[in-house]
């Protein structure tokens, strides 16, 4: 399999105890990987076999469902000698539910392709439990009756499940129910509406199973998956990293975007493993990193330290340390800044942003009504209140992540406020009545009616609102986008279209900012700030040659899931406690999403917690790395267009 940017050799890899490919993006890898799979199928129709797929789903192999499919239509591939077992089912499960994975395979792939119905498996969720067992061992018996999988497609848990075997599965482990580890169910519990409506239990094929498949390949894309990668492939052999296993697997191959392989050595500390060439950019992550790992202040490393720790060369060119450690030390204090706009009249030749023009205008990018507050909030006021015309845009309306009787009450309200000043409104009390009987019947994870999204978004809209008023912002500088990507009353979203960048367009045209602030955070668990950042991207690169964007400077901040790495940023914005202390405020705003959200994600803290933890840890490390300590840090990367 080819990559576009991995070039390592084998000496290079030597960290590395499973063959990985590394690809620029998921949609490059996802291609080459049905480009294997169809040379397969191709292979076993000149010989006249059946083509045996394990087959996944989740996530990572979309893309993979639809270039197989573009194959199939485009240029002809057939799939009708391809038999197919899939890993998994959630149990108890409906195979016409939203969350079947029956489902999910047969509008991703199986209906759109000319597979032969009676060709395809997967585990049946509708089963009782007394029938599991013997239909289990059948399902094994099937696969083996046919020579065992050619080919195992793979994603990984956040916990390095591969299918639903969890942390502790043993190799020998058969196909089988299993229940659900905690850390699984809250990455799907967006999925099901909340952790309470979440499957506790499934149906796995079990380890066994995959390690005999005559190929294996594992699918990861994102910063999310980076850290179990790293450990899946560099670290030993465990069965509390099921994914682990596939080191002693013949023929297995991790694909990775670039992000998902962040982690690795080679990648992360290419020093270690050849010879490199030192540019600025990997001086200050190996200096920095050198500080961190030894637990010492920049200006405190020395000679011996670079030499013991694989950074002789860099020591040889540019050394001795001190000289090292004092650039960097300074690179990293002009990093400081307590005007994110600016400092006006001032020397800004170590400054992060212009001194000129004095006041500017500001627009402010929100995936969600409350990443602005939560992310950026510290900054947004001290932008607002240095004097810069502060414009915030909401780019979707969030309404996927109110509670069901957090609608209700509103709904409710209104009617109440009605009756309470005599104003007739038949409508409202309609909606109402129509809200109340849909929510009390409804199943879980079924579509919200489009009332009952309104009065959501409506939610989340006020809270907004509420929130930019607080901060100084009059209406006139409070935008709600809307974006239509976002408006399916699902947590699968349409790809980003020509109507979305064209929203983002207009409205950067309309305030022609000065700078722009976006949501880089690309580790989001259900993808809307990536969807987002790149119509952000997009609409940028499409406006680039127009006169007010010469003048235009693009800031990334991330999200409540993750920070910039230290030798990332490009300005930190520093807080006072008072400061933490009314952006605490602001965030209180959002009162959906406070006391129980929708999509709590892994973290089991509410977003205020998370946001004032990862701010302080931000500035425990400046002051760790021997500069100033502040109670807190926003931090920021400038995006070059």
């Amino acid at each position: 399999m080819k990559s576009t940017i991995d070039k390592a050799t084998g000496f290079e890899k030597r960290f590395e105890n499973i063959n990985t490919v590394v690809f620029q993006n998921s949609t490059e890898a996802s291609k080459a990987v049905a480009q294997e799979i169809a040379a397969l199928i191709k292979s076993k129709q000149e010989n006249n076999q059946s083509c045996i797929l394990g087959l996944a789903t989740g996530s990572s192999p979309k893309g993979l469902y639809a270039e197989l499919v573009r194959l199939h239509k485009e240029e002809g591939l057939s799939f009708k000698n391809v038999i197919t077992f899939n890993l998994d089912e959630y149990y108890p499960m409906e195979p016409d539910s939203i969350n079947s994975y029956v489902r999910f395979m047969k509008e991703l792939l199986l209906d759109q392709v000319d597979i032969l119905p009676e060709n395809y498996h997967i585990p049946d969720g509708t089963l009782s439990k007394e029938e599991i067992a013997y239909y289990c061992a059948d399902y094994e018996a099937k696969i083996e009756a046919l020579g065992g999988i050619d080919l195992q497609i793979l994603g990984i848990g956040g916990n390095g499940h591969i299918g639903f075997n969890e942390s502790g599965s043993l190799q020998n482990s058969k196909t089988r129910l299993v229940a659900l580890d905690h850390i699984t169910r809250v990455a799907a519990s967006g999925d099901f509406s909340g952790l309470s409506n979440t499957p506790r239990t499934a149906i796995t094929l079990g380890v066994k199973k995959i390690m005999e498949a005559k190929q294996v390949i594992l699918m990861a894309w994102g910063e999310g998956k980076s850290n179990i990668i790293q450990k899946s492939v560099e670290g030993e052999v465990t069965n509390q990293i099921p994914a682990s296993f596939l080191q002693e697997h013949n023929n297995a191959v991790f694909v990775l975007d670039k992000e998902a392989s962040s982690k690795l050595t080679r990648i992360n500390k290419p020093w270690l493993v050849e010879k490199i060439v030192w540019t600025d950019k990997l001086i200050r992550k190996a200096v920095l990193g050198l500080a961190l790992d030894l637990k010492k202040p920049i200006l405190m490393l020395t000679d011996a330290d670079y030499i013991e720790n694989g950074m002789s060369d860099l020591l040889a060119d540019s050394g001795p340390a001190y000289d090292i450690n004092i650039k960097i030390f300074n690179k990293l204090q002009n990093t400081i800044t307590g005007w994110p706009g600016g400092k006006p009249n001032s020397d800004d030749e170590n400054r992060p942003e212009r001194a000129e023009p004095a006041r500017k205008r500001v627009l402010l990018f929100s995936p969600h009504p409350d990443d602005d507050i939560i992310s950026m909030g510290g900054t947004f006021m001290r932008l607002q209140e240095q004097g810069h015309e502060v414009h915030v845009a909401y780019q979707t309306s969030g309404n996927i992540a109110v509670a069901d009787d957090e609608a209700l009450r509103f709904a409710s309200f209104v009617v109440d406020y009605n009756e309470k000043f005599g104003i007739k409104n038949s409508e409202a009390e309609d909606i109402y009545k129509k809200a109340s009987v849909f929510l009390k019947n409804k199943k879980a994870s079924e579509i919200d009616i489009p009332e009952v999204r309104y009065i959501k978004g409506l939610i989340r809209k006020g809270e907004a609102r509420a929130t930019s008023h607080f901060v100084g912002l009059p209406d006139s500088q409070i935008h709600f986008m809307e974006l239509p990507f976002y408006e399916t009353g699902t947590i699968e979203k349409k790809p980003i279209g020509k109507e979305d960048i064209q929203i983002t367009m207009d409205l950067i045209e309309k305030v022609q900012p000065h700078q722009i602030y976006a949501a880089g955070d690309l580790a989001d668990p259900h993808g809307t700030h990536k969807v987002c950042l790149d119509a952000i991207f997009e609409a940028v690169k499409n406006l680039k040659s127009k006169d007010f964007m010469k003048n235009c400077w693009v800031w990334l901040y991330r999200g409540a899931w993750q920070e910039w790495g230290i030798d990332e940023i490009e300005m930190a914005v520093p807080m006072s406690p008072d400061q933490v202390l009314t952006k605490r405020h602001g965030i209180f705003k959002h009162q959906s999403q406070k006391d129980g959200v929708v999509f709590q994600g892994t973290d089991s803290r509410e977003f205020w917690q998370r946001a004032e933890d990862r701010n302080a840890e931000t500035a425990q490390l400046y002051n760790q790395l021997g500069l100033a300590h502040y109670a807190a840090m926003e931090a920021f990367v400038r995006w070059e267009f």
